[in-house]
């Protein structure tokens, strides 16, 4: 077996670097030389039979190590895992909760009350726009004329894709390579690391501030190289911070000269209060803009729009063309209605005010119990808490349902911890009081080591 292993590394063997190795053992096991339970060679015999140094191996089983591709367990080696067992599970972990709560605020949706009415944009269909060849533009001209005017910079193209989460896959997917180092903010959004970690990255965690990403923290980030930064420019899923025009442009000089991608994740578009700031200001050669339609138009339509430099986004309209092809145009020409009906808009700015009223009136009664909660718009907030567990739990007992703040962190989360909670959902003033009141009770409920309960 052994034998068999290292020849097939060797035949798969690109580059005689850790990341060269990594990708020959991820590519043996794509196709099935290698299976779950199976051993590697001992590190020196690797090296000894591929003439690379003990210290070149190592380090490629860490990387196959920290994407979840093997596990090493000192003397008894390193073994194959079962890839089947990976998926989502920051994501899961967040968000699975029991159905049984009075009041589930663990989910991150909109409130479907809020959402704009389909009826004008329905009204005026009567077929699916005809189809004339697979091959097709994949936008409907109209919708993409409607989406280009009022895109954060210019740019030519655009495309639709099925929702924020399609397009950072179709990204991952064609941009990213195992072993490549990508800046994300901590905390983040678990099933974007989900997405990453399943290809293999190196994730780095950048604290996020007031204004978006902690720039000494970037800074130092940035001494190595860095394939791509993936941001929320506005209402970041969990904090709500918005990032301010100030940082914008110091992160852009930061990444001058560098051929570092930045992909903004715009999952607030149509809510938020705030004036747009994209990188793509300052780099438009180096940004993937995407914008989401989900929290403001409703998540089952499926849709969001992206833009790219030509060489990436022809890679992504190529791998689409392997798949799904085209997003429904169906639902485009229903996107499109809703886009330039006058009574839809107005629908989603009463959504915008709505939701950060709701939010505001938490936050402050949260502020007279002692309770800080940082951010400033989106229909989430990031509660700090004693004890993260013990909150979750006096929450649930009152028929709250929250999502711990664990998932959402990349590095060690350190003492207390965070819960998240979609206040966008409470609808009436009295309601949202009694939320306020409980989050700051369970902020500061301790653990079973007789701190407060």
């Amino acid at each position: 077996m052994p034998h068999v292993t290292l020849t097939a590394l060797e035949a798969r063997l690109d580059t005689p670097s850790a990341k060269g190795l990594a990708h020959a053992v991820s590519a043996t096991i794509r196709d099935g030389l290698l299976v779950a339970g199976d051993r590697l060679p001992p590190i020196r015999t690797v090296a000894a039979e591929l003439a690379l140094s003990p210290t070149t191996v190592s380090a490629a089983w860490a990387l196959l190590a920290r994407s979840g591709t093997v596990a090493t367990d000192g003397r008894r080696g390193t073994t194959v895992l079962d890839q089947r067992s990976g998926g989502t599970v920051r994501y899961r972990a967040a968000l699975e909760r029991p159905s049984t709560f009075a009041h589930d605020l663990s989910t991150g949706v909109p409130d479907p009350e809020l959402l704009p009415d389909l009826g004008q944009a329905l009204a005026g269909l009567r077929t699916a726009p005809t189809t004339g060849s697979y091959l097709d533009d994949p936008v409907l001209p109209a919708l993409a004329e409607v989406l280009v005017a009022d895109w954060p910079f210019a740019v030519e193209e655009v495309s639709v894709v099925d929702g924020a989460m399609d397009a950072m896959d179709l990204f991952v997917r064609t941009q990213l390579r195992f072993g490549d180092r990508v800046v994300v903010e901590d905390p983040g959004f678990p099933p974007l690391v989900d997405l990453l970690e399943s290809v293999g990255v190196q994730l780095v965690g950048v604290a996020v501030d007031e204004e978006g990403l902690d720039l000494e923290a970037l800074e130092a980030t940035l001494r190595e190289p860095v394939a791509a930064v993936v941001l929320q420019p506005r209402a970041q899923n969990p904090t709500g911070v918005t990032m301010t025009s100030r940082r914008a442009e110091r992160i852009a000089a930061l990444l001058s000269g560098s051929p570092t991608v930045v992909v903004e994740d715009d999952s607030a578009a149509g809510l938020s209060p705030s004036p747009l700031v994209s990188l793509g200001q300052w780099r438009p050669e180096q940004t993937v803009h995407i914008r989401s339609f989900s929290k403001s138009h409703g998540p089952d339509l499926r849709l969001a729009a992206l833009s790219a430099p030509a060489r990436i986004l022809n890679d992504l309209n190529g791998r689409r063309q392997l798949g799904q092809g085209w997003s429904s145009r169906l639902l485009q020409q229903v996107l499109l209605g809703l886009l330039t009906d006058d009574v839809a808009t107005a629908q989603v700015q009463t959504a915008a005010q709505t939701y950060a009223a709701r939010r505001a009136r938490v936050v402050d009664r949260l502020r007279e119990r002692g309770v800080e909660v940082g951010g400033t718009e989106g229909i989430n907030i990031w509660v700090p808490v004693q004890d993260e567990t013990a909150a979750v739990v006096r929450l649930a007992s009152q028929g709250i349902g929250v999502a711990p703040g664990t998932p959402f962190r990349i590095g060690p989360s350190g003492p207390g911890g965070h819960v998240r909670a979609t206040v966008g959902l409470v609808r009436d003033e009295a309601a949202l009081d009694s939320l306020a009141d409980a989050l700051a009770d369970a902020a500061t409920t301790g653990g079973w080591n007789g701190r407060a309960r």
